[in-house]
């Protein structure tokens, strides 16, 4: 078979290949290894297959595209910057977004490869290409762009020649090109700036985040609400937070949300300068925040309460995201009766709200109500206690209910909230005196799907794993646990059958 494909390679080579050959080109190199193909792969062969890329040829270029796919998988990243340079280029300019991806793969592979990602940087002209291509409209081919250049970027050198040369004016050229271009353009700089104090220097420096918190604090709330995940993601990193605190910026939007209740397309944006004070507090400290940004946590509860689904939504997921960490369910546990009140509307939301919402309800209830188990204390457990009881006059039975639902992920969400507490000594008492609770857990026949059978298993792991299950459940329940554990998720029990004389 490499001999035949070798055959047709050659003829393809000498560029006058007629579209059948190449047809029979394409499935021959579907049968041989990468490795013997290198062998006999010359800088001619692939030269000429990108000059039969140079046609309106719709079938021509397609068979190309898959047969240089193929072959240049075969060959180190080193070799094809350093002979197929030009070609790259030329890939990028072409008016097919099927030679732009594969020309974007190959630069994809390049940046990846410690030798070949400098012969890039000493490549301008590739580099100036590869910037034009964040304008694209095909997005694969943006994002392949986005996601070399970040690469790129990761090394003194990158940086230098990204923000140190004419190539910044390029970046700059290409924004002005939509305000979809723009964003991605600013997406390319958070992704640089989170990698390092240095990289965020350089991006601050090139006036590009400067601009992005300008248009975040600036009047229009669509870009408000664009810009607002972007400087999220940029809060991620102790650096990132730094800067932001640094330029004011935490205050500018705490001060946004004070002044949303005056403004009517506040909905457009706040939900997103709540969620983004919800994950500061996660990777920051819970209680610092809270207490710094009171309105943060006044205004999480105020869209809890209201009337509006959407609202509801950020808030319940942002309650989830701050209850995650034991400082962060202490914050809630200091309002009260406020936040006790707010877990019965939570849990007739799990209930009877259209099913995204339910899910959403769910997965802050689980995460709210878990405790590990080297943070259980009595206060903790009393606490934890506490809220299950608020969500409903009998939330075992509720979330029993959401769990024989013929809805795969409700019944899924509502495992998950039997697997948050089952480490817990008060939840196991529940478990056990809850009629049939223990044959549910372990009835393997009521689980339909591969989803649930997991879930399943994990609230199995999490009680067989509890120090205090074998006291409490008992011997007998406690062994049945652990062979459904020792089991597996999807062990079905063999059944024996006898062959009566006569039957059909």
């Amino acid at each position: 078979m490499a001999e035949a494909a070798a055959e047709l390679l050659e003829r393809a080579a000498r560029r006058d290949a007629a579209l059948e050959e190449l047809r029979a080109l394409q499935v021959a190199l579907q049968a041989v290894p990468p490795a013997a193909l290198r062998a006999r792969l010359g800088e001619h062969h692939l030269g000429a297959l990108f000059g039969l890329l140079a046609v309106n040829d719709r079938e021509q270029v397609s068979a190309c595209v898959s047969i240089l796919e193929r072959l240049l998988q075969a060959l180190d990243p080193l070799y094809v910057i350093q002979n197929l340079r030009e070609e790259l280029q030329k890939g990028l300019f072409h008016p097919d977004d099927s030679v732009k991806i594969l020309t974007m793969s190959q630069v994809g592979r390049i940046v990846e490869d410690s030798a070949a990602v400098t012969e890039i940087l000493h490549s301008p002209e590739l580099l100036r290409q590869i910037i034009n291509c964040i304008g694209e409209e095909k997005i694969a081919v943006a994002k392949e762009a986005i996601k070399s250049l970040s690469r790129i970027a990761q090394s003194q050198e990158g940086l230098e020649a990204l923000f140190g040369s004419s190539l910044l004016s390029d970046l700059r050229n290409v924004m002005a090109t939509s305000d979809v271009v723009r964003y991605r353009v600013y997406e390319l700089i958070v992704e640089i700036s989170s990698v390092s104090a240095e990289s965020l220097n350089y991006c601050a420096n090139s006036g590009l985040i400067p601009e992005l918190i300008g248009e975040l604090t600036g009047e229009d709330v669509l870009v408000r609400a664009t810009c607002i995940e972007m400087v999220t993601s940029l809060a991620h990193t102790p650096h990132g937070r730094q800067y932001l605190a640094r330029q004011g910026v935490i205050d500018k939007i705490s001060n946004i949300i004070l002044g949303a209740e005056s403004d009517p397309f506040s909905s457009f944006y706040l939900p997103g300068f709540v969620k983004f004070f919800g994950n500061l507090a996660v990777v920051d400290s819970p209680q610092q925040i809270c207490e710094r940004y009171p309105v943060f946590v006044e205004k999480v509860f105020e869209m809890a309460e209201s009337q509006d689904p959407t609202m509801v939504g950020v808030a319940v997921d942002t309650l989830g995201i701050l209850g995650s960490n034991v400082e962060g369910k202490q914050v809630l546990q200091k309002t009260r009766s406020r936040f006790q009140n707010l877990l019965s509307k939570i849990g007739h939301q799990a209930k009877n709200a259209p099913t995204e919402l339910r899910l959403r309800c769910l997965d802050a209830i689980s995460s709210l109500l878990y405790l590990p188990p080297e943070q259980q204390t009595e206060d903790l457990l009393r606490m934890t206690e506490s809220w299950f009881t608020s969500l409903s006059s009998q939330p075992l039975e509720l979330f029993r209910s959401i769990s024989t639902q013929p809805f795969p992920d409700l019944h899924c969400g509502a495992l998950r909230v039997f697997t948050a507490i089952a480490n817990q000594p008060w939840a196991q008492k529940l478990m056990l005196n809850s009629p049939g609770f223990v044959e549910y857990v372990v009835d393997r026949s009521v689980e339909p799907d591969k989803a649930s059978k997991d879930a399943k298993y994990e609230l199995v792991k999490a009680l067989v794993n509890s120090k205090t299950i074998a006291e409490i459940f008992g011997n007998q329940y406690y062994l049945r646990l652990r062979a459904y554990l020792h089991e597996g998720p999807y062990y079905v029990k063999a059944v024996s059958t006898t062959a009566v004389e006569g039957a059909e």
